[in-house]
């Protein structure tokens, strides 16, 4: 663990030994040739610059890589969506680390794979949890993840191209649950396990202009959410730190008490 950690994880968790009996749960997907990116974008390609035995008889390996922001288990910047924010690496640490609460929304996305998370989802959630902890990282279970990397359940459709983007189905944040987040409750960020915080049908995208016109980062694509309990779970979310980027690769782990 890194020496400096935030005051929240520090009480967290009491003491750092305890982070050594912590259950870890990934909640990345691995970067491969299966990686689902959206339609218009390039994706993940890995090339193999040398592997074998060099001239001084060692092994070696070395590869590149290449793929856009924006795919496979990533962030959302604020100034992908809204000017004047923060890019991929400003956004201080303090914001991708925080206690969280995950909203299930499964029976409300089956059989609407358009369906948008709605303010009285969360509401339900604090009658049963209570109120959301202040600076919380929320992560919203849609159900959406158990179909990885098969395209055309993920996504909603396998082809590519800009004729592929009107055919795209998946739940997403409605944006009056997005605007009620932002004057009503005070979090650092939001994830879910779909491609887009907005829904596949988004043509606006306001869902991203609200939350990152507040400074409030995404992590899109975010894997195995029906390992966290609904509260409880602390989430530690790095992305690649792409310097004026809008997004950007992210390891994201949760830690279970």
């Amino acid at each position: 663990m890194p020496v400096l950690l935030s005051l929240s994880l520090i009480c967290f968790w009491s003491d750092f030994s305890a982070l050594d009996n912590a259950k870890l749960v990934d909640l990345t997907h691995a970067f491969s040739e299966k990686t689902l990116y959206w339609p218009t974008a390039k994706g993940f390609q890995l090339n193999e610059d040398f592997k074998g035995t060099t001239d001084n008889g060692f092994y070696y390996e070395a590869n590149s890589f290449s793929a856009a922001e924006h795919g496979g288990t990533h962030l959302d910047a604020p100034i992908h969506f809204a000017a004047d924010t923060w890019t991929c690496d400003q956004i201080p640490i303090q914001k991708l680390m925080g206690t969280a609460v995950v909203i299930d929304v499964r029976k409300q996305c089956k059989g609407n794979r358009d369906y948008q998370v709605q303010i009285g989802d969360f509401k339900n959630w604090e009658k049963q949890h209570g109120q959301m902890p202040k600076d919380a990282i929320v992560l919203l279970r849609t159900g959406n993840g158990k179909h990885w990397p098969d395209a055309e359940k993920y996504l909603g459709t396998a082809e590519r191209g800009p004729q592929a983007v009107p055919k795209l189905h998946f739940p997403g944040l409605h944006p009056e649950a997005a605007a009620w987040l932002v004057a009503e409750r005070h979090i650092d960020a939001i994830g879910l396990d779909t491609p887009s915080i907005d829904y596949g049908q988004s043509q606006l995208f306001e869902t991203h202009q609200i939350l990152f016109a507040a400074n409030i980062p995404a992590f899109e694509n975010v894997a195995n959410l029906d390992q966290l309990p609904p509260k409880g779970a602390y989430i530690i979310a790095l992305p690649m730190k792409i310097q004026a980027g809008s997004g950007g690769p992210l390891r994201i782990i949760a830690l279970l008490p």
